[in-house]
């Protein structure tokens, strides 16, 4: 049993420090449940919705960022953006990231060293003309490109707990195996307000660079070895969501 309500609760411990996560587009494409299997550590379990799997990448501006002992006022910003794939362990759904582009080389050190999480140092860029955005992101290494322009749309209502909405946006533990174990890590925040995005333009290798592949019949999910695995190389995404930001609590790492 997955119990999505849970992890929305603060926990009753200290954070460790705080983020301001703002101008996030979420967009998810379905993707082949055997080769996210084969991305995946063996003591997680997938997440899937109506039995379908997917990947998002999560472009965003990072603000505010500081452990919770250093002073608000010479806190970090930069840009990131993240692969992630859905995951479960023991009933806890969560995210598992297949990379995450940072423009500090500082985040990429901290992220790499103390989460072993794969982080990667880009160059990036954020532009804003009315309702249209526009993210740009190339891994220093490696020439790895992600660009999206994009519309912000509509408001959408408060996202029920079994909407496909929900199921993207709300996600509160990361699982990342550190020191040669399991372990997860979690944050709080408000749930996150969100609107329709209309994706204008993109070209992205980083799903491609990460080794996901395209789910391209209803099979995929529940008779993997039936799909045909095609590329997702500049393919639009199947849903796109856009947040203002919400304010975020972060929670230190423990071993599951």
């Amino acid at each position: 049993m997955i119990d999505r309500i849970g992890p929305t609760r603060r926990p009753n411990a200290r954070a460790r420090g705080y983020h301001q996560w703002r101008s996030l587009l979420f967009m998810h494409w379905p993707v082949s449940v055997e080769t996210l299997r084969r991305l995946t550590p063996a003591s997680l379990d997938l997440d899937l919705f109506d039995g379908v799997a997917y990947a998002g990448i999560v472009p965003f501006a990072m603000r505010g960022v500081r452990p919770r002992w250093w002073p608000n006022g010479l806190s970090f910003q930069f840009l990131e953006t993240n692969v992630r794939i859905y995951v479960v362990h023991d009933g806890r759904p969560g995210v598992y990231f297949l990379s995450l582009e940072a423009a500090s080389s500082l985040a990429v050190w901290t992220a790499k060293t103390f989460w072993s999480l794969p982080y990667f140092r880009a160059d990036m860029s954020v532009a804003r003309q009315g309702d249209v955005m526009q993210y740009h992101s190339r891994r220093r290494h490696g020439g790895v490109q992600h660009d999206v322009t994009f519309r912000i749309g509509e408001a959408l209502a408060p996202t029920d707990p079994a909407s496909l909405e929900f199921f993207f946006l709300e996600r509160y533990f990361l699982f990342v195996e550190h020191a040669g174990k399991l372990h997860a890590g979690q944050v709080h925040h408000a749930p996150y307000p969100a609107h329709r995005a209309d994706v204008l333009e993109i070209h992205d290798d980083l799903l491609t660079a990460a080794g996901l592949t395209a789910a391209t019949n209803s099979l995929a999910a529940t008779e993997p070895r039936a799909a045909t695995e095609s590329s997702l190389r500049d393919r639009p995404p199947a849903f796109a969501h856009y947040s203002p930001g919400v304010d975020v609590e972060v929670f230190d790492l423990h071993e599951v």
